[in-house]
């Protein structure tokens, strides 16, 4: 099967642009071929937090309704979150629904998965596979998960991963040979859109983060998501490189022996 791959806007940029090459490559090696949507848009970074609020979710429900009913896939973490809240939206609220795909002039296509990459790989690869294509395992290397926000919470709508404890993340990596470091605050919010606004909050919580990070021996964190990766590297540790920031895919495409040097730089 190929999946429909929704990129959103910071994957298209130099800043997070690595997230999508490795794992685009990672993909076409593990035999899991992407295929971008035609004309995307963005999905609107955030999902709305008052029911009557509709027009924000016209930009997602384009994705959805474009797709049809084949699966969308996605690598960040704000953009799983908007799609797939924005979905289940569309599927239990007939009156949403009927306004905005009135709106758009299209009928609603009904059911279309919308999956993490982390989740294709788990569901549709499986660990076990995902170890056997391994060339280069992440050997000595000590790489603690950071989830941050949009993955896990809300924990019902998004079932991703149990959201106090999750796994999936840390299986990942055990699958690449990496040495898992889990660590109390990797469920932690980052600060996210405070470091705008109030940007102590956001540097005081980053901070808080890789401190503890560092204080259970990790070397590296990986993450999907753009902005967790942007405000934890405004840290003095990460800064002094005392410890490394990364796309999960990037061990990834390391652990496949993939080029990542010729996209990453």
């Amino acid at each position: 099967m190929s999946y429909l791959y929704f990129p959103g806007c910071t994957l298209k940029d130099k800043a997070a642009s690595a997230m999508e090459k490795t794992a685009l490559m990672a993909a076409a090696e593990l035999g899991l071929p992407l295929e971008e949507i035609d004309e995307w848009q963005c999905c609107g970074a955030v999902y709305p937090l008052t029911e009557d609020e509709l027009i924000t979710l016209v930009s997602p429900s384009r994705t959805i309704f474009a797709a049809k009913d084949r699966p969308v896939v996605t690598l960040c973490s704000a953009c799983y979150h908007v799609l797939k809240r924005t979905r289940q939206r569309l599927a239990a609220d007939k009156d949403a629904r009927d306004k905005i795909s009135s709106y758009l002039e299209e009928e609603y296509p009904g059911e279309t998965p919308v999956l993490h990459y982390l989740e294709l790989l788990r569901d549709e690869l499986g660990w076990d596979a995902l170890k056997e294509k391994v060339k280069m395992p992440l050997e000595g290397r000590r790489l603690a998960a950071y989830y941050g926000c949009m993955l896990l919470r809300p924990a019902e709508e998004m079932a991703f991963d149990n959201p106090e404890r999750p796994r999936i993340m840390e299986d990942f990596l055990q699958a690449l040979g990496a040495e898992v470091i889990t660590f109390p605050f990797r469920t932690k919010c980052c600060g996210a859109y405070l470091a705008v606004t109030e940007k102590q909050v956001m540097e005081d919580a980053s901070n808080n983060i890789v401190k503890m990070a560092l204080e259970y021996g990790a070397e590296e964190l990986t993450t999907s998501c753009p902005l967790c990766r942007y405000n934890l590297e405004q840290t003095p540790a990460v800064k002094e490189g005392k410890i490394k920031v990364s796309f999960f895919s990037e061990p990834l495409a390391e652990a496949l022996n993939l080029e990542v040097q010729e996209v990453t730089n």
